[in-house]
């Protein structure tokens, strides 16, 4: 039986990618950092980016992580390049893209809401889902490995 994560065996390469980079991929990276470490996952690299980066993290996402102790202030949007991706085991695009990447690289589209231009309180629902979507993936990650 084949898993998601084929070099189940070896290092894993997660990227988080959205338009702007500045949102919700901005989250899940924090998100899927905290887990790896949590987890002593050191062989999970985590590469995130945009393919059309914004100039800065949107402040209200800034706003609804400092509420989970997780500070993005410092972080810049980027862009993330084909080769990165294509070096990823897994991409998880946020509901913005239309990536089209080799066979070898499991593309998932999480289908998120974008936080720009919403409130706190509905960028605290879209954060809490991020993170119940990165906790899902370390769990199979998790499994995968455990065999």
């Amino acid at each position: 039986m084949s898993t998601v994560f084929e070099r189940s065996d070896a290092d894993v390469t997660l990227g988080f990618v959205c338009v702007q980079n500045a949102g919700r991929s901005q989250m899940a990276t924090a998100f899927a950092e905290r887990e790896r470490d949590r987890r002593g996952l050191d062989g999970v690299e985590i590469l995130t980016g945009g393919t059309h980066p914004a100039d800065a993290v949107h402040q209200v996402v800034v706003d609804a992580m400092n509420d989970v102790a997780i500070d993005l202030a410092d972080r810049s949007p980027r862009e993330i390049s084909a080769e990165e991706l294509h070096s990823c085991d897994v991409v998880a695009t946020m509901g913005c893209s239309t990536l089209e990447l080799d066979a070898d690289v499991n593309v998932r589209d999480w289908d998120l809401d974008d936080p720009h231009g919403e409130d706190l309180e509905a960028v605290r629902e879209i954060r809490d889902t991020v993170e119940r979507r990165v906790m899902r993936l370390f769990d199979e990650l998790k499994a995968d490995r455990d065999g």
